[in-house]
């Protein structure tokens, strides 16, 4: 069958899914974690094309690593490619399944994002739960946009899109750090296990502070100012996550850039 019911019976990843007892981690929090997962393609298989940059792309293969699928990465020569990409543009996920149904081809990150994290249970299967994780990813969105936006303006005009986008870089940073504080401090935004909403901020910062793209190479001063203990102790957290540790071992990690706090 393509699709497997595992809702009340969670316990079927293990015949699925062998490696997921890989790690003591994993059998602790199978069952709350893949409740969040109604039906689950068995036989998927993932090619996803971005560039050879953290960019917009590492949400998504942070989540592919974390989902433990079969998943390989391509990074189109560009811009010959862009005519052979949907809607001209990049990044772009390709699902194959094994059983000859028509393979899915979706664009733009936060559809793929969204797509990856609900089929892999790292968002609540109740919409308002979910809907809880997904604005907080929406705005660690608009607060890249804003940083790339003093690159398309005049010098005279820097300045103030330079401080509107401190502004919100400086209520995110308020934001994200009282939810981790009303969640206990734990390193988790919400609960107990890693979800959408850790991903996407560890994600944020590894653009920021992680061999930055040249239009961000004056941010990590200014993102590592701004950390509080809060957000660090989630930036540690996630990639000490069992499911990231090949993730993490091959790309490094972000302690370093936050130890300080």
């Amino acid at each position: 069958h393509k699709n497997i019911d595992i809702k009340d019976t969670p316990y079927l990843l293990y015949f699925f899914f062998p490696n997921i007892t890989d790690h003591t981690h994993h059998l602790q929090y199978s069952t709350n974690h893949f409740k969040n997962i109604t039906t689950i393609n068995t036989m998927a298989s993932y090619i996803f094309r971005y560039f050879n940059v953290a960019g917009f792309g590492e949400a998504t293969r942070l989540l592919l690593t974390a989902a433990k699928v079969d998943w390989s990465e391509e990074n189109p020569e560009w811009p010959l490619e862009k005519p052979n990409q949907p809607f001209g543009r990049l990044p772009v996920l390709i699902e194959h399944s094994a059983d000859g149904s028509p393979d899915l081809v979706i664009t733009e990150s936060g559809t793929i994002e969204r797509y990856v994290a609900r089929t892999y249970g790292f968002l609540p299967a109740d919409p308002r739960n979910a809907a809880l994780q997904e604005q907080l990813r929406d705005r660690l969105n608009d607060v890249v946009i804003a940083f790339f936006a003093h690159k398309s303006v005049s010098e005279g005009e820097r300045q103030a899109v330079h401080d509107k986008f401190v502004d919100l870089l400086d209520k995110l940073v308020a934001v994200h750090s009282e939810l981790l504080r009303k969640n206990g401090n734990n390193g988790h935004l919400f609960g107990t296990e890693l979800s959408f909403a850790d991903i996407s901020t560890y994600a944020f910062l590894r653009m920021f502070l992680i061999n930055p793209m040249p239009s961000l190479e004056h941010s990590p001063q200014l993102v590592k100012a701004k950390l509080t203990p809060e957000i660090a102790k989630l930036a540690v957290t996630v990639e000490a996550d069992p499911l990231l540790e090949a993730f993490v071992s091959k790309k490094g990690g972000l302690a370093a850039y936050v130890q300080h706090k």
